[in-house]
């Protein structure tokens, strides 16, 4: 009996994949510190909505914690944590 797997997130672009294979290595490295700096932002943007009083410094630690938090969920999971038996 074959089990049908659900996933938790929409399957590869195969389109995007290709581009992103025809990429050098440094245009894929930029591209990942460009999508770093993005996601910073929006990180910082959020925390300095939620405290608009925050000194920059007490900012950045926040900033910091919050990926330090989101690397740890990260790393406690496992491949198999991504897809639903649905069977």
């Amino acid at each position: 009996m074959e089990t049908e797997r659900k996933y938790k997130f929409d399957p590869p672009d195969m389109q995007q994949v290709n581009l992103l294979r025809k990429l050098s290595p440094g245009q894929r490295i930029q591209l990942m510190l460009d999508a770093r700096e993005l996601a910073i932002g929006l990180i910082r943007g959020r925390l300095s909505k939620r405290y608009p009083d925050l000194p920059p410094e007490e900012l950045n630690l926040k900033v910091l914690d919050a990926i330090e938090t989101a690397s740890k969920h990260i790393s406690d999971t496992r491949p198999s944590d991504y897809f639903e038996n649905t069977g």
